[in-house]
């Protein structure tokens, strides 16, 4: 029989747990490519340099996500599930990247058109393989 103290030191476990299970679940699936410079001028913020974080993991946003200009600037959190490459995906990388541009009015072509983020070489390169085309990403705000 439990006691009523380790009954009361077992409920903060389970909510944490709990609170895990629902902060995962509000992760969406996408799809990401990759650009190449020239990265400016931008839908976002024109030729401004110093839009770019010092990171350099940016991305172009898809009209799905684009949100008639308000996606400029979000931060998303975004990590590699699969691609059609084999093992391009780096395991456990998770990313912060920022939105500084529209996808359809990219100066340099996408890896691959229709994607949910169009993201800069060096963001894709941390979280697959620079090879992969595209990936399917989980991606979070």
């Amino acid at each position: 029989m439990s006691s009523p103290l380790s009954l009361l030191l077992q409920w903060p476990s389970f909510f944490l747990i709990l609170c895990q299970i629902f902060y995962a679940s509000q992760a969406d699936l996408g799809t990401a490519s990759q650009y190449s410079p020239p990265y400016t001028p931008s839908a976002c913020f024109g030729s401004d340099s110093t839009q770019f974080p010092s990171s350099n993991f940016f991305a172009a946003a898809s009209e799905g996500i684009w949100d008639d200009g308000a996606a400029c600037g979000r931060q998303y959190l975004i990590s590699c599930i699969s691609s059609v490459l084999p093992k391009a995906c780096k395991p456990g990388e998770t990313i912060q990247i920022k939105i500084v541009d529209r996808a359809q009015n990219l100066t340099s072509t996408p890896t691959r058109q229709g994607t949910t983020m169009v993201l800069s070489t060096a963001a894709l390169a941390a979280i697959a393989d620079s090879n992969a085309l595209s990936l399917n990403i989980d991606f979070r705000q």
